[in-house]
């Protein structure tokens, strides 16, 4: 779950557990550093020509066309807390080292920005920072990127997240004549998705161990969730962050979706909302007929995946897993007639079971089967053991803060990087998390680049042939790094364009054009 916002005190704080929710003081403000931000310049305020910031947004995303996804490794083995561990990855110099030169500052602040320009969209957005000693750091803000890229690399966080804009700077927001002064304007709307809260029909993990088993439950949640929020809700601008661990993030950048307030987000939440109850409760779907069209289209998605929960899961195998399956038929005779077959075969596979429904139904073995009532029952069992488990809470509010892209997992090493993006499944379905480079990986593979003639040309004058001119080579441009950096540069890129479209259009409504239209 994300972290609800409170005001506190002056005192660092040590950073809280996912699943909770309380009071985070933040430290104190160091204006050595990070000097109280201005206003926004009056020339920041206008804009210029489309054809100039047409240009400008070009230079800015010049990395932007994304590369062929990361291959995807043939066979996956399980990865456990204690694998992980074997490498430590809380060094705080390999930290600074892996923010000074491979983190994409530039690409993060034109994504929160909307804008190639520093505006108030991030001069105004909170920042939390996780410290190595466990200090939390709430109401951290900075102008632009060059100042946010300083902090980070200053301070060195273990982590940091992202928060909302706010109506003014956060860190000026104990100079305000009255605390509702400082109330949280806009943020993504985001979406959690946690391994772990399938732990009652995962059978190879539990708790933070993942495999490429059970790694098919973020797969399904990613296509459900993405194509019901284009279809139905018509936003366009939604990116999947690996968590580094265990689970996905979403991030809902559309304009729309940016200023809805915590009702219209709760609304939107509760429409994923199919699971009721916890896993010793009864039945946990219980869904009105006809079905919504968005139950409908997620029922298509996720039929092939079930029979492969089946298979890799192997959910109605144990007696607690088949007495669970029966608890759900609603036909006695029929459950009396499959309890009978099973206890003469306690190993049959669950996809064995699941056919016998059908089969034995089909001899007439019940004089009273309501056919329809076991389709209907059939439905109900697939989306309990296939269908998206989101940490609602995540996405009711605008103060919650998210891990940022890109962040390393301080137990896994790995990276937070893209999954998917512009609603291409094809990335999702070969999205493997073993093959997500670890933070150690980057400098090997920087070793790697330089001693290969390629790299060792490249490598000498630092800069590269872009088209007819040339440019610096980026360190993360040498490693594995480089195809989700390149994803998110081209996420960044078609959000850029959509808001200077959008700029336009309202400036031409206006009736307001060229050095008289407001720029954001």
């Amino acid at each position: 779950m994300g972290i609800k916002m409170a005001e506190s005190s002056s005192s660092p704080a040590t950073s809280p557990a996912r699943d909770d929710d309380i009071v985070l003081p933040d430290a104190p403000a160091n204006h050595a550093t990070n000097p109280p931000q201005p206003g926004v310049a009056l020339e920041d305020l206008f804009g210029e020509d489309d054809e100039a910031l047409e240009a400008e947004l070009e230079f800015t995303s010049s990395h932007a066309l994304p590369s062929s996804p990361p291959q995807t490794a043939p066979n996956s083995s399980s990865e456990t807390v204690a694998d992980a561990q074997q490498e430590s990855y809380s060094d705080s110099a390999l930290m600074k080292q892996f923010y000074s030169r491979f983190f994409p500052f530039r690409s993060l602040f034109q994504w929160l920005n909307h804008s190639p320009r520093p505006g108030p969209d991030f001069s105004n957005r909170e920042f939390a920072l996780t410290l190595h000693n466990d200090a939390y750091l709430r109401y951290q803000s900075y102008p632009n990127s060059d100042m946010l890229r300083k902090d980070i690399i200053r301070q060195n966080p273990s982590r940091f997240e992202i928060g909302p804009v706010y109506t003014t700077n956060p860190r000026d927001r104990k100079t305000l004549r009255k605390s509702s002064m400082f109330r949280p304007l806009s943020k993504e709307i985001v979406f959690d998705i946690d391994l772990t809260d399938y732990d009652d029909i995962r059978s190879c993990c539990e708790k933070a161990n993942i495999c490429s088993k059970c790694w098919a439950f973020a797969t399904m949640a990613i296509k459900v969730v993405d194509v019901a929020l284009r279809d139905d809700f018509g936003f366009e601008h939604i990116i999947w962050i690996y968590s580094g661990r265990r689970g996905v993030h979403a991030w809902i950048s559309d304009k729309e979706a940016r200023e809805l307030d915590d009702d219209k987000r709760k609304a939107i939440t509760g429409y994923f909302e199919v699971l009721k109850g916890g896993a010793q409760s009864g039945k946990r779907v219980n869904l009105k007929r006809p079905l919504h069209p968005h139950i409908v289209r997620s029922l298509d998605i996720l039929k092939p995946y079930f029979q492969q929960v089946l298979a890799d899961q192997e959910p109605f195998i144990s007696q607690a897993g088949q007495a669970r399956l029966l608890q759900l038929i609603p036909d006695k005779s029929l459950t009396d007639a499959l309890a009978r077959k099973w206890a003469s075969s306690p190993d049959r596979p669950s996809a064995r079971k699941w056919a016998d429904i059908d089969s034995l139904a089909a001899t007439g073995v019940s004089k009273s089967l309501d056919t329809k009532a076991l389709m209907e029952a059939k439905q109900d069992i697939l989306l309990e053991y296939t269908y998206p488990r989101l940490d609602v809470e995540v996405g009711k509010k605008r103060i919650h803060l998210l891990k940022s892209p890109f962040v390393v997992h301080p137990g896994t090493g790995r990276v937070c990087v893209p999954i998917t993006a512009g609603g291409d499944m094809k990335r999702a379905d070969s999205f493997d998390p073993f093959t997500v480079p670890k933070v150690t990986d980057l400098f090997r593979e920087m070793d790697q680049f330089a001693s290969t003639s390629e790299g060792q040309e490249q490598h000498e004058n630092g800069f590269v042939e872009d088209g007819v001119t040339m440019r610096k080579l980026n360190d993360w441009e040498k490693t594995s790094l480089k195809p989700y950096v390149e994803l998110f540069d081209g996420f960044v890129k078609t959000l850029l364009k959509s808001e200077m479209t959008r700029v336009k259009r309202e400036r031409d409504e206006d009736g307001v054009t060229g050095t008289d239209g407001m720029e954001f």
